[in-house]
Order: structure tokens, then C-alpha cells, then sequence
């Protein structure tokens, strides 16, 4: 077997061969290498619009060779070199429109409303149209449709959908403004208007419940019309289904619905003659009807934001105002906040609770409040109600001498308005002395006057109490004697020692 001279070189040559071996593969592994990154710097399309464009290449090539077909035996293409320029000059054309309607519709698109392909997608239909023609003449009636709907037709559709769905995964709510999109959408509404289907949101239980309703509307309004006709028994039942149907009987809102939609068609007449304003009459509304001024645009501003934030701009510009004052700027700005709100934005917190009144009733007025003490101060007390009580000390030298009196419990202080003369005034009596306190000043303390033997007020206690002996304090109280005659009354009337 002849061996090969490269081998037999390399053989020959070991180092030069290896050199080149290591050369030739390090030139193959960075061109991989680039290859790789190249690839994956690319910004790929989605997984659909890759496949929609291969189904489209593929579809596209099925075309061409309905076009081959068709220029060697329609369009008199012998020649293998013209036929192979010429044949697959419609797909070609269709490639190209649709590359271009995708560029026009990525470059116009902006917002939620995708851009037109223009000029190029509406070419791409009429160039399907077109390929249709070779499909029928080179295959007949059946072949021909098999070859111009896998061909032509799908090549068309999917190289729209490749050349759009790509804006689609980017702005899925993105709308198409070609002239085909915007009649198929406008189409489409209508029907669905049509059909009662246009208010969506609807279960089919609720479409079958307007229907109802709008039906037993109509029919309400026929009988009152023609209330005796032949066909006045079939339209009541008919009434009597459709309202069973719409669920008044049961729903107070759809009976509601029912009540309105039949009171509005009844009274349609007066529609006629309602009285209204002419509006040729009025005065024209200005362009502008309020003035440019700076409290305006302040308060066109704080409207477009959100109330809270809106709160904390006019705080921050009035620091010094209360939580009200901040209420009646924004109001004035034309932003109506309540002042729960201005808490919230501020932080303030919740406002103080309210006393109630039945909680923290008025006190009543008391009795003699607005009276004025009358007295004077002096040194001994009335004569008619002079008593002389020893104090006693618990300890210590009796040193001071302290007035003390118990008025009777029904006997009232007389009114007076000046002292009583001196000279008529007791003798004085012999002191005793007891203990001062700190800081009060010593004061003489009246013993009990020489008293007759036998008392008469002996006689005149036992007449006034009997055989009930009283104590020492209401004889003190009933008779102004001091605690010593009391004593020796209560002593000389029987009382215990």
C-alpha cells in the first residue's frame, strides 16, 4: 500500500511536522474560540421568532419549487443557468419585504402601540397572493391547493408572525397599527357588540341574564302596545320565560336593571319634549378658563401627585401652621384632605379623646358660696357664750392660756359689727398655765368664777333633765359653764365618777 508524502515528510521531518500539527490546532481552537463569542454576544430573538423563521425558510423553500416547476413549463425557461436566477425571484421578493416590515415595525413602535410594517407588509400579501397563481396552474385544482397553502400562504403568515411576534414577547400589551390589524380588531369589536358579547368580565350566566332581560323589555313593550292581538298569549309566555330566564325574581340588582331599562323605554316619547338649555345661548368657555397664576400651577402640581406626599410639600412650606391650617392649604390648593389623612402623612399620631360631658359633670353650686364672712378678732370671747375650759397639758410646765368654747348645738352666734366695751366685760379669774406650741404665743386661760353654794343651776338641771343625768360636755354646751361647775352638777345630780 503506498503511503502518502505527507506522511512520509512527516516522518522524515518530526519537529517541522510538529510545529505545524501545533500551529494548524491553535489556529483552529481561537477561531472556535471567536466563533463562540461571537455567537453569544449576538442578541438572539425568542425561541418563537426563531421558530417561526425556520418554518417560514422552510415554506418559503416549498414555494421556490413550485416556482421552478412553473418557469420551465408555463414561463419557457430551458436553460438550467436562467431558470436558476429567475425562479426564486417572488420568494426572494417575500423575504426581503418581510425583513424590511420587521424593521419598520421595531423601529416605529413606542408605548403600548406597536409599530406599522408599512409599505413592506402589505407587499408581502399581495406577493402570496401572487405565488398562489403557479401552485393551481402546475398542480391542478387539489395539488395546486396543498402547494399553495403549505407554500405561498404559510410562508406569508409566518414570516408576519416572525417579523411581529418578537414586539409582542417585548411589550406583550404592545397593539399593531397596520391597516390589516386595525380593521381585523375594528371587525371584531363589532361582532362581539353584536352578539352581546362587547361588556366583558361577563360570565355566560350573566350574558344569558341581560339577554334575558333585554328580551322581556321588548316584549313588556308589545303588549302594551297591542295588548288584544292573536299573538298576545304566545308574547305573554314569551315575557314570562324571559323574565323567569334574566333571574329578576331573584337578583334585586337585575330587577333593578329590568325596572329601569323598561321605565326608560316606556317614557322614550318625552324625549321629545324635554326642556333644555340652548347651548348656543350661554357664554363661549374660554381656552383657559383659569388664570396661569403661581397658586394655580402649585396646585396643578400637588393634584397630580399622591395626596400623602402632596400633605408633606405644603407642610414643609408652612412649618408653623397647625394640622387644620395644613387641611385649608390643601383644600385651597385643590387637593381635599381630611384631617385623618394630614395625621397619617405626618405622623402626628391620633388626636386627643374628647371629655364627655355626662363623664365630668359641672359641680353643683354650694349653698352660701358667694356670702362674706363678717368678724373681728379679739381677745375674749362673748359674754353670752363665755365658757372658761382648762386645757391640760400631757407634760411639761403649764406656761399660756388658751380660750376655748362648745357652742350649744342650737344656739347661733349673735351678728354683731363691733367689739363690746370693756366694761362690761367679767372680772378676770385666776390663770393657770400650759405649754406653748412652737411658734404660737401664749394666750390666759379663764378658770370658773366664784360660784354659790348650794349652785343654783343644780335645781335648774334636774327640772330640765330628770332623772337622765347628762354628761359634763352638753351641761358645758347648754348652760356656757366651764368643765369644773359642770362637774360638780353632774356629781350633785347622780351621774357615775
Amino acid at each position: 500500500m503506498p503511503v502518502h508524502p505527507l506522511i512520509t515528510w512527516a516522518v522524515d521531518h518530526p519537529w517541522p511536522a510538529a510545529s505545524i500539527t501545533a500551529a494548524a490546532l491553535g489556529i483552529l481552537a481561537a477561531a472556535l474560540w471567536a466563533t463562540v463569542r461571537t455567537a453569544r454576544a449576538i442578541t438572539w430573538p425568542p425561541g418563537p421568532v426563531l421558530v417561526a423563521g425556520a418554518g417560514a425558510l422552510v415554506c418559503t423553500a416549498y414555494s421556490g419549487d413550485t416556482s421552478w416547476r412553473f418557469a420551465g413549463e408555463r414561463l419557457g425557461m430551458v436553460d438550467a443557468v436562467e431558470r436558476a436566477l429567475m425562479f426564486g425571484a417572488g420568494e426572494l421578493a417575500l423575504l426581503a419585504c418581510a425583513v424590511m416590515a420587521r424593521a419598520n415595525k421595531a423601529a416605529t413602535s413606542t408605548g403600548t402601540t406597536a409599530g406599522s410594517a408599512g409599505v413592506p407588509g402589505v407587499l408581502v400579501w399581495v406577493i402570496t397572493g401572487v405565488q398562489v397563481i403557479p401552485c393551481y396552474a402546475t398542480s391542478g385544482l387539489v395539488g395546486g391547493t396543498v402547494r399553495a397553502v403549505i407554500g405561498p400562504v404559510l410562508a406569508g403568515l409566518l414570516w408576519h408572525l416572525a417579523m411581529g411576534l418578537e414586539i409582542r414577547v417585548a411589550r406583550p400589551e404592545a397593539l399593531s397599527t397596520g391597516l390589516p390589524a386595525v380593521i381585523g380588531r375594528e371587525l371584531r369589536e363589532r361582532m362581539l357588540s353584536r352578539l352581546g358579547l362587547a361588556a366583558r368580565d361577563r360570565t355566560a350566566e350573566q350574558i344569558t341574564r341581560d339577554r334575558a332581560t333585554a328580551r322581556a323589555v321588548h316584549l313588556a313593550a308589545v303588549l302594551e302596545l297591542h295588548p288584544g292581538g292573536w299573538l298576545s298569549g304566545y308574547r305573554r309566555r314569551r315575557l314570562a320565560a324571559a323574565v323567569a330566564r334574566s333571574g329578576a325574581g331573584t337578583s334585586g340588582e337585575q330587577r333593578h336593571r329590568l325596572l329601569q331599562q323598561l321605565a326608560a323605554r316606556r317614557t322614550s316619547g318625552q324625549l321629545a319634549t324635554v326642556p333644555l338649555a340652548s347651548p348656543w345661548s350661554g357664554t363661549p368657555v374660554p381656552e383657559d378658563p383659569a388664570p396661569r397664576t403661581p397658586l394655580g400651577i402649585a396646585g396643578a402640581e400637588l393634584r397630580a401627585m399622591d395626596p400623602l406626599a402632596a400633605i408633606r410639600l405644603v407642610r414643609a412650606a408652612h412649618p408653623e401652621d397647625t394640622l387644620a391650617d395644613v387641611v385649608a392649604w390643601c383644600t385651597e390648593y385643590g387637593v381635599p384632605v381630611s384631617e385623618t389623612q394630614v395625621r397619617v402623612a405626618l405622623r402626628a399620631g391620633n388626636p386627643p379623646p374628647a371629655v364627655s360631658a355626662a363623664l365630668d359633670p359641672a359641680p353643683e353650686p354650694v349653698p352660701g358660696a358667694d356670702l362674706e364672712r363678717d368678724g373681728w378678732s379679739t381677745p375674749l370671747v362673748h359674754p353670752e357664750v363665755q365658757s372658761q375650759v382648762p386645757v391640760l397639758a400631757a407634760a411639761g410646765p403649764r406656761a399660756r392660756q388658751v380660750h376655748a368654747r362648745v357652742p350649744a348645738e342650737d344656739q347661733a352666734e349673735p351678728e354683731h359689727t363691733a367689739a363690746p366695751d370693756a366694761a362690761h366685760l367679767p372680772p378676770a379669774v385666776p390663770e393657770y398655765a400650759v405649754p406653748a406650741a412652737p411658734g404660737v404665743p401664749e394666750q390666759p386661760v379663764p378658770q370658773d368664777e366664784d360660784v354659790p353654794d348650794p349652785d343654783p343651776l343644780i335645781e335648774q338641771a334636774r327640772a330640765d333633765y330628770g332623772t337622765d343625768v347628762p354628761g359634763i360636755r352638753p351641761l358645758r354646751a347648754r348652760y356656757g359653764i366651764g368643765q369644773p361647775r359642770a362637774q360638780r352638777i353632774r356629781d350633785a345630780l347622780g351621774g357615775k365618777q
